[in-house]
């Protein structure tokens, strides 16, 4: 009788320990889970960027500094639908390689009109659209990307990709108000003169007509809104075929004085073929074509 008590109480002693132990296996799992579902929701909810940083955080696998195209701000969407990538942050910006540029008197160089107002209809010169420093937009202009600009970008592509260069158009329209951020955050870091050669004040940026692309490779954002760009093979073939699809390079080198913006061999604007083939062919901007 005294072994089959003891043998009794051997077993709810068991039973207890197990009791025991389960409670704390599934207490345990709960805050497992908690802090699982907490990491994946705190990476944005992405479950492959949530187990790298898991395991960098092990020591188990080397985590890489994040893509700059994943930091930036993504451009409000609706007025801003043209732009077809992430609006790209520029590099401090970089003088083009090579022989120096001659200066020219700022009194001979394009510049802003202090003061003037926005007009209340675009500019057309010999039937092309202007903007730049002396011909500014309406802030109310906003007719998104233009169509035919974007069918003949897509043919060029195309061509490009013939030749293997995946050329990729990462900004196109840009809304006044969008313009209006972007030209402030360059001025808060670069000052006013800097951000003026690179930068175009709300009102007068050539995106604000839709017929600005800006374009780079594929996979190569590293070399997106730099003078870099210009000394790729894609690059190359961009400046040596753009025209023959309507469009020219915006700021070629050596010419800042008379477009007001440093050298940007990603910066091409359409114009159409004609217009394009002459600019080329004569190595003018589209100031000189039009004689403004």
């Amino acid at each position: 009788m005294r072994k089959r008590k003891q043998y009794m109480f051997r077993t709810e002693k068991q039973k207890s320990k197990k009791k025991t132990v389960l409670t704390i296996t599934l207490i345990t799992a709960s805050v497992l889970i908690a802090v699982v579902v907490g990491w994946i929701g705190f990476n944005d909810w992405d479950i492959e960027k949530s187990t790298q940083r898991a395991g960098a955080a092990l020591g188990l696998t080397k985590q890489t500094a994040p893509n700059k195209k994943d930091t930036e701000e993504q451009p409000d969407a609706g007025e801003n639908s043209g732009v077809t990538e992430k609006e790209p942050e520029l590099e401090e910006p970089q003088e083009p390689e090579g022989e120096p540029v001659e200066e020219v008197p700022a009194d001979e160089a394009i510049q802003y009109i202090e003061g003037q107002e926005l007009p209340e209809e675009p500019t057309y010169i010999d039937g092309v659209l202007i903007a730049n420093k002396k011909y500014p937009l309406p802030s109310t202009y906003a007719p998104g990307e233009s169509k035919e600009a974007r069918e003949a970008f897509e043919e060029m592509a195309a061509a490009a990709l013939l030749v293997d260069y995946r050329l990729v158009a990462f900004s196109t329209y840009r809304s006044f108000e969008y313009q209006t951020e972007l030209y402030k955050r360059y001025v808060d870091r670069d000052g006013v003169e800097e951000a003026d050669r690179y930068s175009a004040r709300p009102g007068y940026s050539e995106h604000q007509t839709g017929l600005a692309f800006d374009i780079g490779e594929v996979n190569k954002e590293q070399d997106w809104a730099s003078s870099r760009f210009g000394e790729t093979d894609a690059g190359k073939w961009l400046a040596e075929n753009a025209h023959l699809y309507g469009f020219i390079m915006r700021y070629p080198e050596g010419k800042e004085f008379i477009t007001g913006y440093m050298y940007e061999s990603w910066h091409f604007r359409y114009v159409g073929v004609e217009i394009a083939k002459d600019i080329y062919e004569n190595e003018i901007t589209l100031e000189e074509y039009l004689g403004i």
